[in-house]
């Protein structure tokens, strides 16, 4: 298979998306939500191998031509699987979904309340034993940021980003009865910025 072939079937994907991928963690009985999709490039593989794919994103040009992707990929995904939407209002019903990918989103969101909005959101269409799969900016490694408020800061890059602390982790793997599927990974991109990745599998909360 040439670079060209891998582009093709791969698209732009997360990295550390197809690292889960290539330890076969997702199978085609699973049904796949990308809350803010965006063009879908972590959904080309899925659609290309038939797997059960759906996304929401704010963007209505973004979404405007995933429509025309997935039907030049796979002409059996219907068009209601990829949405025009809000990741505080995601509308699809509790527990619908095996996996959900939020990849480089949640870190714009624009404090405390806004993330714990849009994380209550993942969780609750997310089953019980399902897979997040979530990528944003974290302080690990990172010594030159500066607070702006709720939990945002100023990122040497220039950006503003919310961030995910130890503290704030800690608080949603309690509340969300959260379990990792694999070690919490960050890199430090040239003292810029710093991404975690963290594979989490959601449990049954105590009672529930």
């Amino acid at each position: 298979m040439t670079v060209e072939d891998l582009n093709s079937h791969l698209g732009n994907i997360d990295i550390y998306l197809l690292d889960q991928i290539l330890k076969g963690r997702f199978n085609k009985s699973m049904k796949i939500l990308d809350a803010g999709c965006g063009e879908g490039r972590n959904l080309i593989y899925f659609m290309r191998e038939g797997f059960s794919v759906w996304g929401i994103d704010e963007n209505p040009m973004a979404i405007k031509y995933l429509h025309t992707l997935a039907r030049t990929i796979n002409k059996s995904i219907p068009d209601e699987s990829f949405q025009l939407g809000d990741l505080r209002d995601i509308q699809f019903p509790d527990e619908n979904f095996e996996v959900v990918i939020s990849s480089a989103v949640l870190h714009f969101s624009d404090g405390k309340n806004d993330f714990q909005k849009m994380f209550s959101e993942l969780m609750r269409v997310l089953k019980t034993g399902g897979i997040l799969f979530l990528r944003m900016c974290t302080d690990v490694g990172m010594n030159k940021m500066v607070h702006v408020s709720e939990g945002t800061f100023k990122l040497p890059d220039g950006t503003i980003r919310y961030i995910l602390t130890e503290e704030i982790l800690g608080f949603l793997i309690d509340k969300y009865s959260l379990q990792y599927l694999e070690p919490f990974k960050s890199v430090v991109v040239h003292g810029q910025r710093s991404m975690a990745t963290l594979v989490l599998e959601k449990g049954q909360k105590p009672g529930g």
